[in-house]
């Protein structure tokens, strides 16, 4: 129930969102938007969904490198089939695919499933400081363009969110956050001395020799150089995708780093970035000089990609990792070499 709960509720922005976009659009505007999607040539998305699929399959080989510090080395395939069934789960509901995946390497690769979440936390980390400093130097390059999208769409409303709030309501806010530590204290002290609180312990012993794992790698150049190489090619997608539209077509580097990088905050937010990703999307194309209708239907488009290679690829590896893994038992069994390695 909380699960589906947080799927309607992260599902409710999405749409939201959609709904914000659309319903002042003129009849003119819908039809721009149409023709948009009607004129762009689909077939230049196959080179799109090429890099994206080499962009999780080096994901994969990079998670790879983290678990063998701790003595383990899983199957490329298996480990590949897991990110893949994790992106699918996330088109449900945010970060469910993280421990999707663990628990798919966990059963197929007799690993223990807290290293894992270790593992997993610390990959997660480094992919949110390369993000991180994207955005720095993409704000860097062209302070004049994204300084004020970020001004006039983030700093600003927020800014007068708080300037609204008196200084009455700050306080009281003040209070209830104060309040909600003191019994998050108090709690975490009652469970710690209890049975649970010592398998909690136990678990986060587990999560912290994954992180640690970082530390302890032989091979550091690669997991750097795997980890540069990912965001290279969540690069070259959205900048070949560009040429699936006339409109698109003239933009450059700078513009395609921009999108990237604001994309990627909408992809987070909602199930699959189900309407924020086509909204950042729009708004950071628009700053470009892109009519904001061709905007709105490139990010529906390069969405729309993303989400068909998810649900074909993460849909394939569902079926194709129990079969796999009963054929390599069964050869184990008669002695017949099976290497899906």
């Amino acid at each position: 129930m909380p699960k589906f709960l947080k799927f309607i509720c992260f599902l409710a922005i999405g749409l939201g969102l959609v709904w914000l976009v659309t319903h002042n659009l003129t009849d003119k505007e819908k039809d721009d938007i149409f023709n948009s999607l009607g004129r762009a040539n689909y077939w230049l998305l196959i080179p799109v969904i090429i890099v994206g699929i080499a962009s999780h399959w080096y994901r994969a080989v990079r998670w790879k490198l983290i678990m063998q510090p701790l003595g383990y080395n899983p199957g490329t395939l298996n480990t590949f089939f897991a990110v893949m069934v994790g992106y699918l789960a996330n088109l449900a509901v945010p970060r469910l695919g993280e421990v999707t995946r663990c628990g798919i390497v966990a059963r197929y690769e007799k690993i223990p499933v807290d290293k894992l979440v270790g593992t997993m936390i610390a990959e997660r980390a480094v992919d949110m400081l390369l993000l991180i400093i994207l955005m720095v130097i993409t704000v860097a390059i062209q302070i004049d363009v994204i300084g004020g999208l970020f001004l006039n769409e983030i700093w600003h409303p927020v800014e007068n969110k708080l300037g609204a709030a008196g200084s009455s309501r700050s306080l009281l806010l003040a209070g209830i956050v104060l309040g909600i530590l003191l019994l998050c204290y108090i709690g975490f002290r009652l469970i710690a001395r209890s049975g649970i609180g010592i398998k909690l312990r136990a678990l986060a012993h587990g999560v912290w020799d994954g992180i640690r794992s970082i530390g302890k790698m032989e091979k550091k150049g690669w997991f750097i150089f795997y980890s540069v190489l990912i965001w290279v090619m969540y690069f070259a997608m959205m900048y070949l995708g560009f040429y699936c539209m006339e409109e698109t077509r003239y933009l450059g580097l700078k513009a395609a780093l921009a999108v990237l990088i604001i994309g990627s905050v909408g992809m987070i937010v909602t199930p699959g970035g189900t309407g924020a990703y086509q909204f950042l999307v729009q708004r950071t194309l628009m700053v470009y000089g892109v009519l904001d209708t061709s905007a709105y239907a490139f990010g529906w488009i390069v969405w729309s990609a993303q989400t068909l290679l998810v649900l074909i690829v993460g849909l394939a590896s569902l079926i194709a990792l129990p079969l796999m893994n009963r054929t390599q038992v069964q050869a184990a069994k008669t002695g017949t070499p099976a290497d899906a390695r």
